[in-house]
């Protein structure tokens, strides 16, 4: 067929009708069809990116605490039950077709982590998220707020884990989700509230459908929905949620329910040993409900796990023993401007003290150490002549007394 110079060989307009028309070797196309193709095209190919079946390792148990020793300290327990989870709930994925020819359907189970702050909840979900490569992001569950009020509704955070998975949604419906302060929603008393709880009970009725399995319309970018905004559409069935929470003041709830402090002739023995110290070891889905979690949300969250206190002996190991240590982080920095830096053991042992002196956990120690290394930071690059630095207790006892902490009364 001859070409026709002045007409579009697509739609036939011509070249008067169009802005530009772009000659081939048999035909022309105007900057209208190049710019429907261009659409049609990104169609396409999110489709296909949608169809794209994502990857993820299907690592043991054993395999998997043996990687989070490599970056959380101690918290053997709490590993121990993340990782048969995490690797019940992914081999449930990888099944899922055998699950439907013999009609045993596996429910997934998500996870409730109990500790004080500092202790390592968060690096436990992160580091499970890395280790099986699949989409991992953090929500704040303090923000959240019911539907038409100020804050944030639900549903954004799963606009979180599509942002991570690159907008690909069969990515995001295998990701993990770590739900933060989860604690914060409980309501206020163990009555059901009278009054509008728009950031508690509210709340928490609003992750009911999520948490188990449901398909979600999610903003794209997140924020507040609205009729006109063009929605996503995610199938929470199989992401794992992970919620954690310091649940302050729960120890009295176990205490109470264990009856720690019952005295006299008639006192129940079975009690008597009892770990004070350790009270958050006999935590059970009842205390959840006690602190003000409503029943319905703990039942979805069956598997429940808490995180010791950290004691001096751990945050010692903590500052050198993890792959991303905070010493072998402030040595590479360090290193960078080709300075050796040495810490001698009193000075460890000075910083760990002051960590427990202020109840701080394992973010304390950076704390700590950002104030007493601040001035060598900010000194000794300039010092081209210095090429190592010995970090003594003296020098870490003179500096943390300059810091802000140093004037802070110790609880």
């Amino acid at each position: 067929m001859a070409k026709s110079p002045d007409k579009c060989s697509f739609c036939g307009r011509s070249k008067r009708e169009t802005r530009m028309l772009i000659a081939g070797l048999e035909g022309h196309i105007c900057d209208s069809c190049v710019q429907q193709a261009q659409i049609i095209l990104q169609e396409e190919l999110a489709t296909e990116k949608r169809k794209d079946v994502p990857d993820f390792l299907l690592i043991k148990p054993i395999e998997i605490k043996k990687y989070l020793d490599q970056f959380v300290i101690g918290q053997d327990e709490a590993k121990k039950v993340i990782s048969v989870a995490v690797y019940n709930h992914y081999k449930r994925l990888s099944h899922a077709k055998e699950a439907k020819e013999d009609d045993v359907e596996i429910e997934k189970s998500n996870i409730v982590i109990v500790g004080e702050t500092g202790t390592g909840k968060t690096l436990l979900a992160r580091t499970v998220a890395k280790m099986l490569h699949v989409p991992f992001c953090i929500a704040d569950a303090t923000a959240l707020t019911e539907a038409g009020y100020v804050g944030e509704d639900v549903e954004s955070i799963l606009s979180r884990l599509l942002q991570v998975a690159d907008y690909n949604v069969a990515a995001a419906e295998r990701g993990i989700i770590f739900i933060d302060e989860i604690d914060k929603i409980a309501r206020k008393g163990d009555n059901p509230s009278i009054t509008r709880d728009v950031s508690g009970e509210g709340v928490q009725q609003a992750l009911l459908k999520m948490l188990e399995g449901a398909i979600v319309n999610v903003p794209p970018q997140g924020g507040r929905k609205h009729p006109e905004q063009k929605m996503i559409q995610i199938n929470t069935q199989n992401i794992l949620f992970i919620t954690g929470g310091a649940f302050d003041g729960i120890e009295k709830k176990i205490s109470s329910r264990l009856q720690t402090n019952k005295i006299g002739y008639k006192a129940d023995r079975k009690h008597e040993n009892v770990d004070k110290d350790h009270i958050l070891e006999y935590i059970t889905p009842v205390d959840l409900k006690a602190f003000g979690l409503i029943p319905e949300l703990v039942g979805r969250l069956p598997i429940v796990t808490y995180m010791h206190t950290l004691d001096q002996a751990t945050l010692r190991r903590i500052l050198t023993e993890p792959k991303n240590s905070l010493i072998r982080q402030y040595t590479k920095l360090f290193e960078l401007d080709n300075i050796k830096v040495v810490f001698d053991e009193d000075a460890l042992n000075f910083i760990v003290q002051k960590a427990i002196e202020f109840k701080l956990g394992a973010r304390g120690l950076r704390s700590i150490l950002e104030g007493i290394m601040n001035d060598a930071m900010f000194e000794l690059p300039s010092k081209s002549n210095i090429k190592s630095f010995h970090v003594t207790a003296t020098f870490v006892e003179e500096k943390f007394r300059k810091t802000s902490m140093a004037r802070l009364k110790v609880a």
